[in-house]
């Protein structure tokens, strides 16, 4: 995922979701960001299946969570900067990985006990409509990863302090 300067889609930032990340490593003309925490992290909903969470080592988890973006701001290592990902794209990603194999899954399964009638058939058709839909999704999330619609912007430099905007 590459993170861009500037802003090709021409998003205003009060409709970008933002977050706060801290520059861990420069390397030729890229730099590689960590998203930081915020105060409320751990305490909400989300939080078992956040990425600050998980299967495996501290240092594993962090090298999943790093994203690179082109040096065009001359950032060094330790700067902390503000991204943000326009909102729309967000609620598109989170309906295509989330609704669509489950409105399969649903689907394949109403027909196919409308149909047949059998516990077994609807069980397996189930099973089929959500395996379609996961390839639906690998198939959409291609689509909008191509775009470049969820590629983090770089919005500024982080000042000192600064969490992240709760609206």
């Amino acid at each position: 995922m590459r993170l861009a300067v500037d802003n090709p889609m021409n998003v205003e930032t009060s409709t970008l979701v933002e977050g706060i990340a801290r520059v861990v490593a420069v390397e030729d003309a890229q730099v590689w960001l960590v998203p930081e925490q915020s105060g409320s992290c751990g305490s909400c909903a989300s939080s078992a299946a956040c990425g600050s969470k998980g299967i495996g080592t501290v240092a594993s988890r962090l090298e999943m969570r790093r994203f690179p973006m082109e040096n065009n701001a001359g950032l060094v290592v330790g700067e902390r900067v503000v991204v943000g990902i326009a909102q729309d794209s967000l609620v598109k990603a989170s309906l295509t990985v989330y609704v669509l194999p489950l409105v399969i899954a649903f689907a394949a399964g109403l027909t196919a006990q409308s149909v047949y009638g059998s516990d077994l058939v609807t069980m397996i058709s189930m099973a089929a409509g959500l395996i379609l839909g996961f390839a639906g999704t690998w198939l959409g999330a291609r689509r909008i990863s191509a775009h470049g619609a969820m590629a983090p912007r770089l919005l500024r430099r982080a000042t000192p302090g600064e969490t992240c905007r709760i609206d």
